[in-house]
C-alpha cells in the first residue's frame, strides 16, 4: 500500500472517530485507531489546515498537564442526508456533522410493493425534492445513506425484496444516478443497530444484538464489535423464527414466522378489530375519525395507559422474549437491545419480555445478559442512515 494510500485511510478513519465521539486528543485518537502519536499528530495537523477539524480547548484534567482537544469543524458545511424506509412510511432528513438537523426532516406514506416501479420513482422523487428544497449544493453533500426492509445486499446495493429498477442496475447505482449523489444502502435493522453500536446503549461494547420492533421484527447482530451479516450478508431473520401459534402466513409466504403476531402493522390491525368489536379505548375517537389509526397514536396511548394498547402490546413482547431466549441460547450476547419505533413503547415491554425469558431460557445464562430499551428508539434507523454515509463517504 502506498503512502499516500496509508495517509487517506487515516485521515478518514480520524474524521470518523470525530463524528462518533466529538471531541478527542491526541492521545485518545492514537489509543483509538492504533496509529502513533507522531502519525495522528500530522494527520490531524493537516486536517485543521483543510479546515475539517479545529482546536477546542484544553480537555479535563487526568492528573497531568491539560492536553489539547479537537473536533470536527461545524463552520465547514459538509452535510449528510440520512433516509428511513419503513413499509408504510418514509422519512428523510438531513445532519450536519455534529448529528444536528441542518433542514427540517419530512416524512411521506410510501406503501412498499414488490417489483412496483412506481414505488421507486416515488422514493426517489421524495429525496430528490427534499433535496432541491434544502437549497444545499451537491457538492456540500457527502451523501445519502438509506435504510430499508428486506434482503439487502449493501456491496453491490440491490434489494432482492423491494425497489428493483427496470433498468436492470444496481438499486445504489440507479440512485446514485438519479440523485447525483453518492448513495449507500442497507437493512434497516442493520443501520439500527450500527446506530446503537456509535452513539446508543451498545457504544463501547463487542458483542450485542439490536431486535428492530416496527412494522416487522428485525435483528441487527454486532460481534466483535462489528456488524455480522453472516455467509452471504442475510444475517439476522429475526423476524422468521416460527414461534407464532397461529396460522397465519406470512410476508415470506411461511407460516408461523414471529412477525405475524409482532409487528406493529399486526398490533393496530387487531386495536382496530377489539375496537370494531366494542372493546372500549382512548384510541377510538382517532380510529372512528378517520377508519386508521396511526402507529404514533397507538403507541402513545399503551404509554399514557390505554388498557388495549398496553395488553396488545403485552402479547406481542411476551412472544419476541420468547424469540430474545432462543437468541440468548444461542450467541450468549452481553446486552440485547430493544430498539425502532415500537421500542417507545419503553418500560411496556420489559416486563413481558422478561417472563417470557425466565419461561423458556436457561436461568443461568440468561443472567448473564442485559436488556435495555434504547434511548434512540424511533431516531435510530435515520442516525444509522448518517453512520452509513460516514462509513462509506470520500470526504472530500
Amino acid at each position: 500500500m502506498t503512502i499516500v494510500k496509508k495517509h487517506d485511510l487515516l485521515r478518514k478513519e480520524l474524521i470518523k472517530q470525530f463524528y462518533y465521539n466529538k471531541r478527542l486528543t491526541l492521545t485518545e485518537l492514537s489509543k483509538l485507531t492504533h496509529k502513533s502519536l507522531p502519525l495522528v499528530t500530522n494527520t490531524v495537523n493537516n486536517l485543521v489546515e483543510e479546515g475539517y477539524v479545529q482546536e477546542h480547548g484544553l480537555a479535563p484534567s487526568t492528573g497531568g498537564r491539560r492536553a489539547l482537544s479537537f473536533l470536527l469543524n461545524n463552520q465547514l458545511q459538509r452535510y449528510v442526508v440520512a433516509v428511513a424506509v419503513d413499509q408504510l412510511v418514509t422519512q428523510v432528513v438531513m445532519y450536519d456533522l455534529m448529528n444536528n438537523i441542518r433542514i427540517a426532516p419530512e416524512t411521506t406514506e410510501i406503501t412498499l410493493l414488490k417489483d412496483d416501479p412506481a414505488v421507486l420513482n416515488a422514493l426517489t422523487n421524495f429525496i430528490k425534492n427534499y433535496i432541491s428544497r434544502s437549497g444545499i449544493p451537491a457538492k456540500q453533500i457527502l451523501g445519502v445513506g438509506i435504510g430499508m426492509p428486506g434482503f439487502v445486499n449493501a456491496v453491490e446495493g440491490i434489494n432482492y425484496t423491494f425497489f428493483k429498477p427496470e433498468s436492470g442496475i444496481s438499486l445504489k447505482k440507479y440512485l446514485t444516478n438519479e440523485l447525483g449523489l453518492p448513495v449507500f444502502i442497507d437493512n434497516d435493522s442493520s443501520l439500527i443497530a450500527l446506530a446503537e453500536l456509535k452513539f446508543g446503549a451498545g457504544k463501547g461494547l463487542k458483542d450485542v444484538l439490536v431486535v428492530n420492533i416496527g412494522w416487522g421484527i428485525g435483528l441487527g447482530m454486532v460481534v466483535n464489535g462489528s456488524l455480522f451479516r453472516g455467509h452471504t450478508g442475510y444475517a439476522g431473520e429475526f423476524s422468521h423464527i416460527p414461534l407464532s401459534a397461529t396460522n397465519k402466513i406470512c410476508s415470506c409466504g411461511k407460516r408461523g414466522c414471529l412477525e405475524v403476531d409482532t409487528s406493529l402493522l399486526v398490533m393496530i390491525d387487531r386495536a382496530k378489530t377489539e375496537m370494531d368489536n366494542g372493546t372500549s379505548s382512548s384510541m377510538e375517537k382517532i380510529y372512528k375519525g378517520s377508519s386508521e389509526l396511526p402507529a404514533e397514536h397507538f403507541l402513545q396511548a399503551a404509554r399514557a395507559g390505554d388498557p388495549l394498547a398496553v395488553s396488545i402490546i403485552s402479547d406481542a413482547a411476551f412472544l419476541i422474549g420468547k424469540g430474545i431466549a432462543t437468541l440468548i441460547h444461542i450467541m450468549n450476547p452481553g446486552l440485547i437491545v430493544l430498539s425502532g419505533s415500537g421500542a417507545t413503547a419503553g418500560k411496556i415491554l420489559m416486563a413481558p419480555i422478561q417472563q417470557a425469558i425466565n419461561e423458556f431460557c436457561i436461568p443461568w445464562l440468561a443472567e448473564q445478559t442485559e436488556i435495555e430499551v434504547s434511548q434512540l428508539a424511533a431516531d435510530a434507523k435515520l442516525l444509522g442512515a448518517a453512520t452509513l454515509v460516514i462509513e462509506n463517504c470520500s470526504f472530500n
